[in-house]
């Protein structure tokens, strides 16, 4: 399997998942990360695109 082919937000999404349940005092850490990946998988693109 390549690595490049797997979508990220759903994996992230479940780690995110299995923390929250083992730590529920993680929540708000757990989050805040999730939020800061996504943000910076969506813009990515953008920054990439706009050096070139």
């Amino acid at each position: 399997m390549n690595l490049h082919s797997l979508p990220i937000e759903p994996v992230v999404a479940l780690i995110a998942g299995i923390f929250i349940l083992v730590q529920p005092r993680l929540l708000n850490y757990v989050v805040a990360v999730y939020l800061i990946i996504v943000g910076v998988v969506g813009l990515a693109p953008h920054f990439i695109q706009g050096t070139t």
